[in-house]
């Protein structure tokens, strides 16, 4: 029996064949939502007839959520009316009973949802969630961005054409919004939380430093001073990597810590096993 990971927003649990066509109609039935009113991704009433099988769908995630293959959106030519169920060709309003698929719709898309400032971004290829005049599309990094950070990221070329290195799900065209780290690569914002929580400060890719760490590493450096090593490693030392810099360097030995003597990081890597020092006359 074959099963798929739900990678919808609110939710990553596991969801097995059927599942969503049964809670939508539980849902109908208990009068909790309103039939045809859409899927747990967007609100709208129509179907989508995928191209490739000829089934009908709320939507493209719900599609490949039941399939083997996945829908292409853009290639979608005909939709089912929710209300009056006549299949019509692709448009805003139900040519029959004049219903309103959905209070925005893209021609090219082929989004129906209840309007959150969509926009269609013709260099990205696709809808965003706006308002517009919030995000402006970078062109090396092929990704519209929010407009505070024009000028102020480090541009890495096609960065959103990378799977997200947490979940290994698509960042491009996912619904969940990106977080740019300082080193310019992209985590999904859920899984940069979820990172963040556990303590992790580090980019998945790189390894850098993925947030302003210089208060953390004055902390360390008080506890390191307070923490003197045993005598038998007073006099050691290593030979590390810093992250952060790049810089190849010596550092005392510590068990909390090897910073770098370059930016004064500890975000390092220890190459190689313990130096011994000539000891202080």
């Amino acid at each position: 029996r074959r099963w798929r990971a739900c990678v919808c927003v609110g939710c990553r649990r596991v969801r097995f064949p059927g599942e969503r066509a049964m809670a939508a109609a539980a849902a109908a039935a208990a009068g909790g939502e309103e039939a045809g009113a859409g899927c747990e991704h967007y609100r709208r009433s129509c179907r989508l007839q995928a191209p490739c099988c000829g089934k009908f769908y709320i939507c493209r995630l719900c599609h490949d959520d039941e399939e083997n293959h996945q829908l292409d959106r853009f290639k979608v030519t005909h939709v089912q009316c929710a209300k009056c169920e006549i299949v019509q060709k692709v448009q805003k309003s139900c040519e029959s009973c004049q219903t309103e698929f959905g209070e925005y719709y893209c021609d090219t898309c082929h989004l129906f949802d209840v309007d959150k400032k969509q926009y269609h971004c013709l260099s990205c290829g696709i809808c965003r969630i706006g308002p517009e005049d919030n995000f402006f599309h970078c062109v090396k990094c092929n990704l519209c961005l929010a407009t505070h950070l024009r000028g102020k990221h480090k541009c890495v070329e096609n960065v959103s054409r990378q799977n997200c290195p947490v979940c290994m799900e698509d960042i491009h065209t996912s619904r969940i919004g990106a977080h740019v780290l300082d080193c310019g690569h992209l985590l999904h914002k859920t899984c940069h939380e979820m990172l963040f929580n556990k303590g992790a400060y580090r980019c998945p890719l790189c390894m850098r430093s993925a947030t302003d760490m210089t208060k953390y590493w004055e902390e360390l450096d008080s506890e390191i001073a307070q923490t003197p090593m045993p005598t038998d490693y007073l006099n050691m030392a290593v030979k590390i990597m810093c992250n952060d810099c790049q810089l190849h360097s010596t550092a005392p030995f510590h068990v909390l810590g090897l910073k770098c003597s370059g930016c004064g990081s500890y975000n390092t890597a220890q190459d190689g096993g313990l130096i011994a020092l000539q000891a202080q006359p």
